[in-house]
């Protein structure tokens, strides 16, 4: 009996110990799922506005639809705050970023707009909420606004 209460004893003493360590692994994943997360936004973006002409009317846009996926599961951290935000609100003058907070965080951006891009980003009713469990999908409009311009709108 001795032996077994000593086993438990020691497991939750290793389990303690360690769980630090899942916590900041749990943080990296998230943030690193977030990067490719953003990474397929920018690539859509640069997919349509290298492949497709800007034109005045918002209906004959070029557009194309991007799925962003919130990381979830044993291996993420609980996401508090998921949204999509305009230059002058991110740390990058150039483009949009995917701004996020884990819990018990700070807030974080990432930049999502290619530097090759030349066309300006514009966020319709700017910042957009995504989902922190699942899916959100996005609209990308390639637009001539005074000159290209690629807005991004939340669908759903």
């Amino acid at each position: 009996m001795i032996r077994v209460v000593l086993t438990v004893l020691v497991a939750v003493a290793l389990l303690a110990t360690s769980m630090p360590a899942l916590e900041d692994a749990r943080t990296a994943t998230t943030a690193e799922r977030l990067g490719a997360e953003s990474e397929r936004v920018e690539r859509a973006i640069g997919g349509l506005v290298s492949d497709s002409m800007s034109v005045t009317d918002p209906s004959l846009a070029a557009r194309t639809t991007v799925t962003v996926r919130a990381p979830s599961g044993l291996t993420a951290a609980r996401i508090n705050r998921l949204a999509l935000i305009e230059p002058e609100q991110s740390e990058n003058a150039s483009g949009a970023a995917l701004r996020y907070r884990l819990d018990g965080g700070r807030d974080r951006a990432i930049p999502i707009v290619p530097d090759a891009v030349a066309a300006t980003v514009v966020i319709v009713d700017e910042p957009i909420a995504l989902r922190t469990r699942g899916e959100s999908r996005l609209e990308i409009r390639l637009v001539d606004d005074g000159g290209p311009t690629v807005k991004i709108a939340r669908i759903g």
